[in-house]
């Protein structure tokens, strides 16, 4: 079946006035809590200091400022992409294909949330964290957005803009990049490429209706895809390893990256050699699995 007769048209009528439903759908609440997390996770690990008000009130700060801009941000992501997603099964019923909230309404809701949120950072944090979270904006709304129907390297700007909020939270701590910021950058950056690279695997059906061409849309035979994914696998060891190099982190940190990082191989591997939904579900498992124990080390070992 064709995807023109799997698409869902975008409804044409006028929609009933949005209540709080349409709102908060526009908000992806799942993909906003992981720039959430780390960007809490880059704010503790600059915070040089006892976990006393001051470091309550700069991370409630934070975090308020953040999620502003999050959100905002994913809600014109679907303002953006209101005709691909009509066409994607997984995506059709979101408000604006369905026709639940008016395009009008988005916009400005889109709009209103990261206006808020950059002159919230600005105030109550600091203009550098203000000025990382717009640039985190525009690299998703006017790069990595348009380029998802272009060109599979989608994938690589993407991760620079999952990989941009830990750096947020840690200059929100200090007030400067320093390396530690940029090694929290290229932890989150390489970690995203298979975890992204699994998930459009798993959706590649899908991500065709919708004309999206992430790489394994374009790749059929799944090899450059496990290649990269194996690839970015690989080089999370070395890159896991730096904060401990560093002093960001201990021997414990260090240890538990080594074990954590030789799994998400192992998985990448056997993804590579059975090329398998049930192999790609896995990686992203363990991807999901892999982060938060990886970070949750890092803060537990800090130097």
């Amino acid at each position: 079946m064709s995807a023109g007769l799997d698409a869902k048209p975008v409804s044409a009528a006028l929609p009933r006035t949005a209540g709080l439903v349409e709102y908060v759908e526009l908000l992806k609440f799942r993909l906003v809590s992981l720039v959430l997390v780390t960007t809490a996770v880059g704010f503790y690990v600059g915070f040089h200091g006892p976990c006393d008000v001051a470091f309550i009130g700069g991370l409630v700060h934070t975090i308020l400022g953040t999620a502003l801009l999050a959100g905002g941000a994913m809600a014109l992501n679907q303002v953006m992409e209101r005709e691909t997603d009509a066409l994607m099964l997984r995506t059709q019923t979101r408000p604006l294909p369905e026709g639940r909230i008016g395009l009008f309404e988005a916009t400005l809701f889109g709009i209103i949330l990261v206006a808020c949120g950059a002159a919230y950072l600005s105030i109550y944090v600091n203009l550098l964290t203000s000025g990382l979270g717009l640039l985190t904006v525009a690299t998703y709304l006017l790069l990595y957005t348009p380029l998802k129907t272009r060109t599979p390297l989608c994938t690589a700007v993407g991760a620079v803009s999952g990989a941009i909020p830990p750096m947020m939270g840690y200059t929100a701590a200090t007030g400067v990049v320093t390396v530690e910021a940029w090694l929290l950058f290229a932890i989150l950056f390489v970690w995203q490429m298979p975890h992204f690279l699994a998930i459009a695997w798993l959706y590649r059906n899908d991500y065709a209706r919708g004309r999206q061409m992430m790489l394994p849309v374009v790749d059929p035979s799944g090899e450059s895809t496990v290649r990269q994914m194996v690839s970015f696998t690989l080089l999370l060891l070395p890159i896991t390893l730096l904060p401990a190099v560093f002093d960001m982190a201990g021997g414990v940190y260090g240890s538990g990256a080594v074990v954590l990082g030789l799994a998400f191989l192992a998985f990448a591997l056997w993804l590579a050699r059975r090329k398998s939904q049930a192999a790609a579900r896995a990686v992203f498992i363990v991807s999901v699995v892999y982060l938060p124990l990886l970070l949750t080390f890092m803060m537990v070992d800090q130097n």
